[in-house]
């Protein structure tokens, strides 16, 4: 697990996905991440990267609008549950409700990996990882599968990750993020682009611990 030791805390690495595409009460979902960001960054949570913003097309194809979506590198001190918690309540902040599986949403905030811990063992991530296309929009995982069990096959998250975290390893693939992103289609890779800022205050968010 990778871990960082400051000031007698234990911080562990994570990275996280946003998406949304649809306005919330911050505004457009570009503003919408960004003000995600903040409310993210704070008490046991630190932002240390953010990747630029990219339209993605909306998946499954017509459910809605194109959405805004990103990665976020963390250290935190959080475990996962109080981790997965705390993004729910940021979610919950910006109007996230959950009612259709894959529905338009205001924010989709995802917990990719959290010092490579793999939950709740192989097995289970391996089947949820593997689940046919057709039951993954019928079920959800009943508790926290980590690493994120669909990462490995969706561009709007390989696109970013690979920029924040190119040398990322799934623990269980053994494939770095740039690898899993060199061999999905060029087709699916295209659509992604890059949405062009500024927002308030992202950038101030990345700063060294040591700095502090």
């Amino acid at each position: 697990m990778l871990q960082r030791r400051n000031l007698h805390k234990t911080y562990t690495k994570g990275l996280i996905a946003l998406g949304a595409n649809v306005a919330s009460p911050a505004g457009s979902p570009a503003e919408t991440l960004a003000a995600a960001l903040s409310g993210l960054d704070g008490e046991g949570m630190r932002i240390t990267a953010v990747s630029r913003f990219y339209r993605t097309p909306c998946m499954p194809a017509g459910a809605g609008p194109d959405f805004v979506n990103a990665v976020a590198a963390i250290e935190t001190t959080l475990p996962p549950a109080a981790f997965l918690a705390r993004l729910h309540e940021v979610e919950a902040a910006f109007g996230r409700t959950r009612t259709v599986r894959w529905a338009a949403r205001t924010l989709d905030l995802d917990l990719l990996d959290l010092g490579g811990t793999v939950l709740p063992d192989a097995d289970t991530q391996t089947a949820w990882r593997t689940l046919p296309p057709e039951a993954q929009a019928q079920h959800a995982p009943p508790a926290l599968i980590l690493p994120h069990p669909r990462l490995q096959d969706r561009a709007f998250v390989l696109v970013p990750l690979a920029e924040v975290a190119p040398d990322w390893q799934h623990p269980i693939l053994g494939l770095t993020a740039q690898q899993m992103l060199q061999v999905l289609p060029d087709s699916e890779k295209a659509p992604i682009l890059p949405v062009f800022g500024p927002w308030a205050d992202l950038s101030a968010l990345v700063k060294a611990f040591d700095s502090q």
